[in-house]
């Protein structure tokens, strides 16, 4: 099977840094995409970026890059805000050992990220 897991999440305050990590893992035969997203409470899931394009309220302060061929995932952000705070997810596209090559969306269980003072 296909495991999809996030790391690095944190309080951090009102300015502050974070770097986030998503790793797919498991019975893959190939990468297509990692995408995170992010779920603040009583809102919804809203879309933060892949590796090509960010978010509106993401630019210029969140950078997304990836490594080890598209299996790793990272979710550099920056003069983050008290709007921010949400559980981090990612989404990646794999197509697994026993798809013939057919992608499928795997999730991840998310990474938590609040900004407080």
């Amino acid at each position: 099977q296909v495991q999809v897991v996030e790391s690095g999440g944190a309080l951090v305050q009102p300015g502050g840094s974070l770097r986030l990590s998503c790793v797919a893992s498991g019975a893959i035969a190939a990468m297509y995409s990692i995408e995170w997203y992010r779920q603040a409470p009583g809102k919804e899931r809203e879309w933060v970026g892949n590796g090509g394009r960010t978010a509106e309220f993401a630019k210029d302060r969140f950078v997304i890059s990836s490594a080890d061929f598209g299996k790793m995932s990272y979710l550099q952000m920056s003069r983050l805000k008290t709007d921010d705070t949400a559980m981090y997810i990612c989404k990646a596209s794999i197509a697994t050992k026993t798809s013939g090559g057919v992608p499928s969306d795997f999730w991840g269980r998310g990474t938590q990220v609040t900004v407080a003072s």
